[in-house]
């Protein structure tokens, strides 16, 4: 049984080499996510430790998939700093370990981050992937509504540019 559920700083801290091992799995085969093909663990694990700050203060939430466990899904939900948007947060490194995809992991993981920003008083997510992605059809699958293209906004794990789709969703607070 795959658990979904929030991890703190200082989990997420003790627990970098898992979440370095998903974040390079989803690098290694092929995800979008920021990174280019041959990211390092220490550079994986250097990401992470990037995040633990903002964990601690309670500016984002790290939500992670595990089964046997282990880590094997991530996803981060990030608030809005800005004064004129405390209703908005966006979701970034959803990442599901290649050996448990296509099983729905992906859209429960993106569930938990939709009821945690319900429960944070957010009412409108956004975020971005690459065009026709495994993302991209997951988002669309799950209500999201695109709302622009931009080709040539990011290089693919191997290095050509792709096109990125931007996404919103506006949350029911009920």
């Amino acid at each position: 049984m795959t658990m979904i559920r929030r991890l703190d700083a200082a989990e997420a801290e003790a627990r970098l080499a898992e979440l370095a091992a998903v974040l390079r799995d989803a690098v290694e085969h092929g995800a979008s996510v920021n990174f280019m093909a041959g990211l390092t663990a220490e550079d994986a694990a250097g990401f992470w430790r990037g995040q633990l700050p903002g964990l601690a203060a309670g500016e984002k939430h790290l939500l992670v998939a595990e089964a046997g466990g282990r880590i094997v899904g991530t996803v981060m939900l990030m608030f809005a700093p800005q004064p004129n948007a405390p209703h908005r947060a966006e979701v970034g490194k959803m990442l599901v370990h290649s050996s448990q995809r296509r099983q729905g992991l992906g859209r429960r993981l993106l569930g938990a981050a939709e009821t945690a920003a319900r429960a944070a008083g957010r009412s409108l997510l956004m975020l971005d992937t690459e065009s026709g992605s495994a993302g991209d059809h997951l988002y669309r699958a799950c209500g999201w509504t695109a709302f622009g293209q931009v080709p040539g906004h990011s290089h693919k794990p191997d290095g050509p540019l792709a096109e990125t789709t931007f996404f919103y969703k506006v949350l029911d607070q009920g």
